[in-house]
């Protein structure tokens, strides 16, 4: 970890990678609440880092602590990728074995990999023998029908045979055919006592959940039965959830942070993005979410949105839209 950066539990608490949303300017936002969240970007893909122009790995030494999540299932390039990544500063290594989209399916990575336990542990190993930071799994409790336990628990031994040892999962199965992502989401149950299953049959591992979860007491809740808690849209739709981790979990007297503080933490990173040829909107759009439930919530979101686009928009239109809050 770099000097400086806070003590903090791997996988405690974190915020799940959530493609076109957990984007660097997001997590820069994000870290403005928590200081000790743990911080996923959004699934990079192994083919993406290796042959695209445009430096997939770049992140802000601010967004601190950040893991990379990893796309692929070619063990040679997940470990070429994952050495990429350790060299960058990158604090965790993940796979990405959960995600159910049929594009994600066509590259074979994502959630059809639980169906190739034994290809799985190839990457894990090929990927831990080149780095010394951790390289875990995001995963789903099944696919298909292949979703009794049994199913799920050899899935974890296969991969831990193979020296992994951290799982996050997500506690749905995923549908790979009739089901779009969105719907993948919502429609499967949940089944957070299979994860806790796992945790008591594997004490071993550290095994976080995610999945549904939505307040910091549900959060201290499932952390009585796994080591972890990830979590996703509410973490994204309602970012002041994160103002009040670091209190509610790992220090006692950390302040909570208000979305108006965070806020105001962010202008001199606009300012800065925006010197450098970032369009306003890139960064604006992941902080719409920042006064839920506050008065003036509504005009805040809509200013934002109808001015962030405009050519030449800067500091001024985040500005004008703080004046439509009460908090």
């Amino acid at each position: 970890m770099p000097q400086n950066q806070p003590h903090f539990y791997r996988g405690r608490f974190a915020v799940a990678p959530m493609l076109d949303w957990t984007t660097r300017h997001c997590r820069y936002f994000h870290r403005q609440f928590s200081r000790h969240a743990l911080l996923y970007t959004e699934m990079v893909t192994a083919q993406a880092i290796i042959h695209a122009k445009y430096d997939h790995l770049d992140f802000d030494a601010a967004e601190h602590p950040v893991a990379l999540q990893l796309g692929g299932s070619d063990p040679a390039q997940l470990k070429h990728c994952a050495q990429l990544a350790e060299q960058r500063g990158y604090q965790e290594i993940n796979l990405n074995v959960g995600c159910p989209s049929d594009r994600v399916q066509n590259g074979m990575f994502g959630a059809c990999l639980m169906a190739k336990a034994n290809l799985v542990a190839e990457c894990v190993q090929q990927m831990q023998s080149a780095v010394q930071i951790p390289v875990t799994v995001k995963t789903r409790i099944g696919i298909d029908d292949f979703d009794s336990y049994d199913f799920l628990y050899n899935f974890v031994q296969t991969a831990k045979q193979a020296g992994c040892r951290e799982f996050i999962v997500h506690a749905r199965k995923a549908w790979l055919s009739g089901l779009s992502p969105k719907q993948n989401r919502e429609i499967p149950p949940l089944n957070y006592e299979r994860v806790y299953q796992l945790k008591q049959d594997f004490s071993d591992l550290l095994i976080s959940i995610n999945g549904g979860i939505k307040k910091i007491e549900e959060i201290k809740q499932h952390l009585q039965h796994v080591d972890g808690v990830m979590v996703g849209r509410e973490a994204y739709q309602n970012p002041s959830l994160l103002g009040r981790i670091d209190q509610a979990l790992f220090d006692p007297n950390a302040p909570i942070i208000t979305p108006r503080q965070a806020v105001e933490r962010m202008l001199p990173y606009i300012e800065s993005q925006l010197s450098q040829g970032v369009y306003l909107n890139h960064i604006v759009r992941h902080m719409l979410g920042a006064f839920q439930n506050c008065k003036g919530a509504r005009q805040w979101r809509r200013y934002l949105s109808e001015n962030a686009y405009k050519e030449g928009a800067g500091i001024e239109v985040v500005e004008t839209a703080l004046g439509f809050v009460e908090e």
